[in-house]
């Protein structure tokens, strides 16, 4: 079985059409595995629905024991991107053993319909939380990256890895 945590993030906002607004109402992601014809067993617990810019150290914590606790040893996080590489190194510094913790997320939320990227990302985080040995890992763009070397590039709106003359 594969944990699935839900934190928030631009991923699950829902856009207040009067005031302009992004704002949280509910998790879409036992809809988006459904839309998707999941066949995976998955288990969905919703911690919190927050922006990761105001994400603080008490949210982090709770992440971090949720990880620790539960018995999976697959756990997908959804998770704002601005502050998505910050959590990975404190779950990473966590040293949680045997387990595969993927944090993933979007740019664009996914009420926004088809020109969101949450529905790409969560397919491939969930393919790659199967596929990779245990760690912590940032999956975006349909990549997956080691949590220490991985950067959101904030003109590009992607997520690269660390020192890639590429990049």
């Amino acid at each position: 079985m594969i944990q699935v945590f839900v934190t928030g993030g631009t991923f699950d906002k829902e856009y207040n059409y009067i005031t302009g607004e992004l704002y949280f109402k509910d998790t879409h992601l036992m809809e988006m595995f459904e839309r998707g014809r999941c066949e995976v067993e998955i288990d969905i617990k919703t911690l919190m629905m927050v922006d990761s810019l105001e994400m603080r150290d008490e949210d982090r914590a709770i992440i971090i024991y949720n990880c620790t606790k539960t018995p999976s040893d697959r756990i997908i996080l959804t998770h704002g991107t601005d502050k998505m590489v910050e959590t990975a190194r404190l779950l990473a510094e966590a040293n949680i053993k045997g387990k595969t913790i993927v944090l993933t997320g979007a740019m664009i939320p996914y009420a926004f319909g088809t020109s969101s990227d949450g529905f790409f990302n969560l397919g491939s985080a969930l393919a790659f939380c199967q596929a990779l040995p245990p760690g912590v890992y940032v999956v975006m763009n349909g990549r997956y990256f080691n949590w220490d070397n991985v950067r959101k590039n904030k003109q590009t709106g992607t997520f690269e890895e660390l020192g890639n003359p590429d990049n």
